[in-house]
């Protein structure tokens, strides 16, 4: 007879808490957010891709109900998947973060003291961190941070610093680094933005520059809401919506580990895809097209050099729109991941606080965000729809090649 103790597994299962996935994208998120140096810029998505495709890793090695994403080793018996996704989780922030390392270090103690000591602790934060090890090796030489700048000299259509505060294009180089999951940048890049002189450019022009503007009188004030609502930090109101996901759907510890792997993972590829079709393509946003249509050679744009958005154009180029590839992104996954177009989304805006939206479906909360961005005046309506068409086709590659169970649930 073996006396029952906390290792004996029928009696004391490993710490598997699924609450912990959550808390800890939350303070990824929070980490990120807070770090100055990234404020606006869009590797963050990136940074988060790493921190959920290590603690995936770290739970899928230990729970093997779904195939591991890089990091293949098997887990010792008995190891808590709870234990081994704090730890994960804190290596990767700490080591990409390090302006965060006192904040951080507080976090993981406080999460680990809610897990029994014991075997199963010690040998799912060893196995955490080698799968956040694993996972900083393989991105050691990704691409991130070389000295790529946008350099296409001002000509009608191409992109320049937008007013008021002239910035230079925010994270050139992230369109170059080696993706997570697609093949390469351009597996699902969009096709070339119209042409100036186009029909549709012509149609999206003049709906902007209506529909658009700071002093719009075609805008509805219900139109000029949505359009603030989706104005705001969609790293911040997407991942806070995967939150309230993961806690609806009472996902267990592997379940949500890999919802917020496959959503974020892809959304980071999503915006590499991005991101490269804008430096290629360098478009000029609404206000330089609108403020300059003199120049463009399309007789039926007019310019106006005093139009300016309902807000501040964020700075980089036009083509594709980057908030509409996170919204369809993160939807499209879900839809693959759960086999329902029925999402009930509820969203929150940093830019419009205390207020939350739902939606019963991906669709009809892709369309709210194309006519959103269109109404603030930041995107023409042609760079949304590409931007939402490639990122539902990348969603769909990914979830259906990563994050697959091993066995019938």
């Amino acid at each position: 007879m073996v006396p029952a103790t906390s290792e004996t597994a029928s009696a004391n299962p490993p710490a598997s808490d699924p609450k912990v996935i959550s808390d800890w994208n939350a303070i990824a998120v929070n980490t990120m957010v807070g770090d100055t140096t990234k404020t606006g810029h869009p590797q963050v998505f990136l940074y988060l891709g790493f921190v959920q495709a290590a603690v995936y890793d770290a739970v899928a090695g230990i729970d093997r109900g779904y195939a591991p994403y890089a990091f293949h080793d098997r887990a010792p018996h008995p190891s808590s998947p709870q234990a081994a996704a704090v730890a994960a989780a804190h290596r990767v922030l700490a080591t990409y973060f390090p302006y965060a390392q006192t904040t951080l270090d507080a976090a993981y103690a406080a999460s680990l003291a809610q897990i029994p000591a014991g075997n199963a602790k010690t040998n799912g934060v060893d196995y955490g961190i080698r799968a956040a090890d694993n996972l900083i090796a393989a991105r050691a030489h990704d691409g991130r941070d070389e000295p790529i700048f946008f350099t296409q000299p001002a000509a009608p259509g191409v992109w320049r610093p937008t007013p008021p505060a002239l910035f230079s294009m925010f994270d050139p180089w992230l369109g170059f680094v080696t993706p997570l999951l697609v093949q390469s940048a351009t597996q699902f890049g969009p096709p070339p933005p119209p042409t100036l002189t186009s029909d549709l450019y012509t149609r999206d022009f003049n709906e902007i520059k209506a529909y658009g503007s700071a002093t719009s009188s075609a805008r509805t004030a219900e139109q000029t809401a949505t359009a603030l609502f989706f104005s705001g930090n969609s790293f911040v109101q997407f991942n806070a919506a995967l939150r309230d996901q993961a806690s609806m759907r009472h996902l267990d510890i592997a379940q949500s580990a890999r919802m917020f792997a496959a959503t974020d993972m892809s959304t980071a590829d999503a915006i590499i895809t991005v991101w490269h079709a804008k430096y290629v393509y360098g478009l000029w946003r609404p206000i330089t097209a609108v403020n300059l249509a003199d120049t463009d050679g399309n007789p039926a744009t007019t310019a106006d050099p005093n139009w300016v958005p309902l807000v501040n154009t964020p700075p980089y180029p036009d083509y594709p729109s980057g908030y509409n590839s996170v919204t369809a992104t993160t939807t499209g996954a879900l839809e693959q991941l759960f086999h329902t177009q029925q999402l009930n989304l509820t969203l929150i805006s940093t830019a419009v606080p205390n207020v939350s939206r739902h939606y019963e479906t991906g669709d009809e909360l892709r369309a709210e965000v194309v006519n959103a961005r269109v109404w603030l005046g930041f995107h023409f309506r042609f760079a949304d729809i590409a931007s939402r068409n490639l990122s539902l086709q990348l969603s769909d590659w990914t979830v259906n090649h990563y994050f697959q169970p091993t066995h019938d649930d």
